[in-house]
């Protein structure tokens, strides 16, 4: 799970016109979605070192999900939810009052439980704190700042593999890394 994090809205749609102008730049059509896993090494690395120099940070988590048992998280839903929470509780400290956009996929009702989660348990309700000011359910196929999410999250993830590129792709953006936790 990957939190990519922006100063301010300029540099969000810096990062946003970056990634269109890669699509065309690389002969892609316009509503071509950027996924890691979908690409090959060409076309990854070119969107990570395109992205490269735009002013984002970004924190992960790493769940092996072989050593969580099965009684601990019982459901998909509920370990994308702790999953989402995790990474979140790891960035607390670099949100205030943010816009945060979620990925659109899974149910309706699902993604109001997480949307409700996240407001709950980030925010502190108790010294008046608000750092999620608003939550937004997006398509990634419709966001170019969600693509950005999931290259930075196969990268991550592609790291901590044992495949010959394994840390290929993470190297090109380890200087926007604040924190990446591995957790059981």
């Amino acid at each position: 799970m990957t939190l990519i994090v922006f100063k301010d809205h300029g540099e969000a749609q810096t990062a946003d016109d970056r990634i269109r102008l890669l699509r065309r730049e690389l002969g892609f059509r316009e509503a071509f979605e950027f996924k890691f896993n979908k690409l090959n090494r060409v076309f990854r690395t070119a969107f990570l070192e395109a992205v490269r120099t735009v002013d984002f940070s970004y924190f992960g988590i790493v769940l092996k999900k072989g050593q969580i048992h099965g009684s601990e998280i019982p459901n998909k839903q509920l370990f994308h939810q702790y999953a989402c929470s995790l990474v979140f509780e790891i960035a607390k400290p670099h949100l205030a009052d943010a816009v945060v956009v979620i990925d659109g996929s899974g149910s309706r009702e699902f993604r109001r439980q997480l949307v409700t989660s996240l407001r709950q348990t980030i925010n502190d309700a108790g010294t008046g704190v608000r750092h999620i000011r608003k939550v937004k359910v997006q398509d990634s196929h419709r966001n170019n700042l969600l693509q950005l999410a999931d290259m930075v999250c196969g990268a991550v993830a592609r790291s901590h593999s044992d495949k010959p590129d394994a840390w290929t792709y993470r190297s090109l953006i380890s200087h926007r890394e604040i924190s990446v936790q591995i957790r059981p």
